[in-house]
C-alpha cells in the first residue's frame, strides 16, 4: 500500500499517463489506417505498419513511461512486480482512452464509403474459425509479443547488441503475418477496442481481450521466473507457492514503552545506563588564558594551559 500511495504521487506517474495515451492513440490510429486507405488491406502493408508503429512509440517512451502502449503488457509488468498497483491500472485506462481518442480520430479522418466498408479495421474472427480458436490464436500472438518485449527489456543480458524497439516491432510485424486471415491479429486490448467503440461491432469481442491478456501474462510469468537472466529456482518457488502468514490472535497487547519498542527492533541497550543521569559538562575559560576547568559532575580536572 505504502508503494501505491508514493507511486501515485511520483512526477514519472504523471509523465508517463500521457506517454501511455499517445503511444496507444498513435498505434490505433496508424494501424487501423491501413484498412480505410486501400480498397484491399494487404497483409504485409498492415503488419508492417503496426510493426513500424509499434518500434516507433517503444523508441518515444520507453525511457518515460516502458513504452508499454497495450494492456497486455502492463498487466504482465503488474504480475511480475515490475509495476505498482496504481501505476497498472493508470496505464490501462489510459491506454484504453489512447485507443478510443485514436479510432475516433481515423473515423473523422475516413471516407464515409471507407470507414462503413472498413469498419475502421475492428477485429473479428474470420473465415469458419471459432471463437475458442480465434482464442487461442490471440492467445498465441500475445504470448510472443510479451515475452519478446520482456527479453528486450532484460538489463542483464549481455547478449543483447540490437535496437529493442525494432526487435519488438519485429514480434509484431510476425504476429500480424500470423494472425491476419484468423482475427485481423489483435493481439492489444485497447487497439480492439476503440475501433469497436466507434463502430459499434462487438461479435466475439472477448477474444480480443481475453487471448492477448491471458498469452501475456503466462509470457510474462514464464520469462520472469524461468528464461530471464537473473532467474532462480528459489525466485521460481516463492512465486508459485507464496503463501500468506497466519494472522496472530486478535488478543490485544498490552501497549509498548519507548524502550520495548527499541528493543523489539533488534537494538540493544544496556537499561542500567538509561537511567543514570548525567550532568552537563561546564567549560569555564579564564580571561587571562593561563588556565581551563573541565567541571564535571562526579569530579573536577584543573589543566595547565602552560
Amino acid at each position: 500500500m505504502k508503494e501505491n500511495v508514493e507511486d501515485l504521487f511520483s512526477p514519472n506517474l504523471w509523465l508517463s499517463l500521457p506517454s501511455e495515451f499517445l503511444g496507444t492513440l498513435l498505434i490505433t490510429l496508424l494501424g487501423c489506417s491501413t484498412w480505410v486507405y486501400q480498397d484491399k488491406a494487404d497483409a504485409v502493408h498492415v503488419a508492417l505498419t503496426f510493426g513500424l508503429a509499434v518500434a516507433t512509440v517503444t523508441w518515444l517512451f520507453s525511457h518515460i513511461s516502458g513504452g508499454h502502449a497495450n494492456p497486455a503488457v502492463t498487466l504482465a509488468c503488474l504480475f511480475t512486480r515490475r509495476v505498482s498497483i496504481i501505476r497498472g491500472v493508470l496505464y490501462i485506462v489510459s491506454q484504453i482512452t489512447g485507443g478510443i481518442v485514436g479510432a475516433g480520430a481515423l473515423y473523422g479522418l475516413s471516407p464515409e464509403v471507407s470507414r462503413n466498408a472498413s469498419d475502421l479495421g475492428i477485429n473479428m474472427v474470420t473465415g469458419d474459425l471459432t471463437s475458442a480458436q480465434g482464442f487461442g490464436v490471440e492467445l498465441i500472438i500475445g504470448f510472443v509479443f510479451v515475452m519478446t518485449y520482456f527479453a528486450s527489456q532484460d538489463d542483464r543480458r549481455t547478449d543483447l547488441q540490437g535496437s529493442a524497439p525494432l526487435t519488438i516491432g519485429l514480434a509484431a510485424v510476425a504476429c500480424h503475418l500470423f494472425a491476419f486471415n484468423a482475427t485481423r491479429a489483435g493481439m492489444n486490448p485497447a487497439r480492439s477496442f476503440g475501433p469497436a467503440l466507434i463502430a459499434d461491432k462487438w461479435e466475439h469481442h472477448w477474444v480480443f481481450w481475453v487471448g492477448p491478456l491471458t498469452g501475456g501474462l503466462l509470457a510474462g510469468i514464464i520469462y520472469e521466473y524461468i528464461f530471464s537472466a537473473s532467474a532462480t529456482f528459489g525466485g521460481a518457488k516463492k512465486c508459485l507457492l507464496r503463501v500468506k502468514k497466519p494472522r496472530k490472535s486478535a488478543v490485544e497487547e498490552p501497549e509498548k514503552t519507548p524502550l520495548e519498542e527499541v528493543k523489539s527492533d533488534g537494538i540493544e541497550l544496556d537499561e542500567t545506563k538509561v537511567g543514570e543521569e548525567k550532568g552537563d559538562e561546564v567549560v569555564d575559560m579564564e580571561p587571562s588564558g593561563e588556565k581551563e576547568k573541565l567541571i564535571d559532575a562526579d569530579e573536577t580536572v584543573e589543566v595547565s594551559t602552560e
